[in-house]
């Protein structure tokens, strides 16, 4: 007899665990989709975002290159130099014009990111004539566009800024 009254007590106990792993399971599934749709701002890949590129006078000339996220986008971009180049040789590549990381500047909108480039520091004749620029966003280089430039640079040991949310901030100034 006392079998029959523990295989009900079984029952019970295997339904409570049962019961526990259903409800377990349930709150990972709710704890994952609320995961999904969480507010965590990704890094920016070039595909990200559209480009303008313009010429400016101030410390000698330069293009300010200016970021913003396409439609839907939100995204942030390291405070380093972006990967740039005139052309398909390593002197044609910029270098940083700034010592240090500068802030992380977040993209979404109408917000937009800008870096400086100056494509020629030197002080002598020498230098190759282009009219683009290639560019990515640094670590996605693979993915490089190419935007044409306002008027044909003189290229000889190119410099760039740091993203910078502000473009005052985004002049280069070569030594």
């Amino acid at each position: 007899m006392r079998s029959r009254f523990a295989a009900p007590s079984a029952r019970l106990a295997l339904a409570a665990v049962a019961a526990v792993a259903v409800t377990a399971t349930a709150t990972a599934t709710a704890t994952a989709t609320a995961d999904s749709r969480s507010t965590t701002v990704r890094a920016c890949v070039t595909k990200d975002l559209t480009y303008k590129v313009s010429l400016k006078t101030q410390a000698g000339g330069y293009f300010l290159v200016t970021a913003k996220a396409k439609s839907g986008v939100t995204c942030y971009l390291e405070g380093v130099f972006p990967s740039a180049s005139f052309g398909s040789s390593a002197d044609t590549e910029v270098a940083p014009a700034e010592d240090a990381v500068s802030e992380r500047v977040t993209l979404s909108g109408s917000t937009a990111a800008y870096a400086g480039i100056d494509p020629k520091t030197t002080n002598d004749d020498n230098g190759r004539q282009f009219d683009f620029l290639h560019l990515s966003i640094a670590g996605d280089e693979t993915n490089a566009v190419s935007l044409a430039l306002p008027e044909t640079a003189t290229v000889d040991r190119p410099i760039a800024t740091n993203w910078h949310s502000d473009p005052a901030d985004a002049v280069p100034f070569s030594d």
